[in-house]
């Protein structure tokens, strides 16, 4: 399975949820790639906490360097093995492969897309589909090359056969809700742009989900004033109405306000639950999407 992960706006959460859906399916005894395509920003490597690659690889080593045709092959990094962090190191040996694709130190956005980067991005994905159980495409937000090229790959007749999914993450505010819509069924949309270059637009949408991120629970609010509540009840309120407007029920899952993720993005342990550093709920969240995310039911044409 190869699942894309995008959003319109930065700050979404795409990047920490997926690094933190690919642990949960290693968990699960899955073995899972991490691709790093957010060719602006390789930061995968520093949500792993691996210092070595904390701002992607050097000497054309990354994903951005193979795609330009600089490089051969893509350096992999053992997550488990490379990790700084010694309780994720303690999980070696209990659970599957969970193995990052880094992005290169330094790089850039793509210029332009040629059939020659396509053919490589066609060949990189075949390859890592064939050698892992699920393999997670982290692209740069907005309607960047990033998405560009993993559309024109996956519209290539080698990719046809295989499951490919299309994760769009967004924040629950108003601004962040609009940008997803726009980025799937705007004018210049995943949608529009993948018809553009061979993909069927029914068949695209039937593989795509929306998850949303950092959802506060109104209820939960222990300061401020019965205005101030009742406010905060009315907007949550509204979000849902334009969720269902807008979004509709193509919705994967969803994961709440998680304050350890406020001060640092990171992969979340279940001996951070047990140190009461981090919530029981953010992990039941990145659980049941994980979970979501390889179960056909939730992929049934709604």
């Amino acid at each position: 399975m190869i699942v894309f992960a995008t959003s319109d706006k930065g700050g979404t959460g795409r990047s920490v949820t997926s690094c933190n859906i690919g642990y949960r399916l290693s968990v699960q005894g899955r073995s899972v790639a991490y691709l790093d395509f957010d060719f602006g920003s390789p930061t995968a490597g520093a949500l792993f906490e691996i210092g070595e690659v904390g701002q992607g690889v050097s000497e054309n080593q990354g994903v951005h360097s193979y795609l330009l045709g600089d490089a051969t092959s893509i350096r992999q990094v053992d997550v488990r093995v490379r990790t700084d962090r010694a309780e994720l190191k303690k999980t070696r040996g209990k659970a599957g492969d969970l193995i990052l694709f880094p992005g290169d130190e330094g790089g850039a956005e793509l210029k332009a897309v040629d059939n020659d980067m396509v053919d490589r991005c066609v060949q990189l994905l075949l390859e890592v589909d064939h050698e892992f159980g699920v393999c997670i495409v982290d692209l740069s937000a907005g309607r960047s090359m990033a998405m560009e090229l993993a559309l024109r790959a996956t519209a290539r007749s080698q990719l046809l056969a295989r499951t490919v999914r299309w994760l769009v993450f967004y924040r629950w505010t108003r601004q962040h809700i609009l940008a997803a819509n726009g980025l799937v069924h705007g004018q210049y949309g995943l949608l529009t742009s993948g018809k553009e270059v061979g993909h069927d637009k029914d068949r695209l949408l039937d593989n795509l989900r929306f998850v949303r991120t950092a959802v506060p629970d109104p209820s939960s609010i222990k300061s401020g004033t019965g205005a101030q509540a009742a406010w905060l009840h009315e907007q949550d309120v509204q979000l849902k109405r334009l969720s269902s407007t807008k979004i509709g029920a193509d919705v994967l899952g969803e994961t709440p306000v998680e304050p350890m993720l406020q001060w640092r993005e990171q992969v979340v342990l279940d001996v951070d639950v047990r140190r009461q550093i981090a919530s029981p709920a953010i992990v039941d969240a990145f659980t049941r999407l994980a979970d979501q995310l390889i179960d056909p039911r939730a992929w049934a044409k709604i």
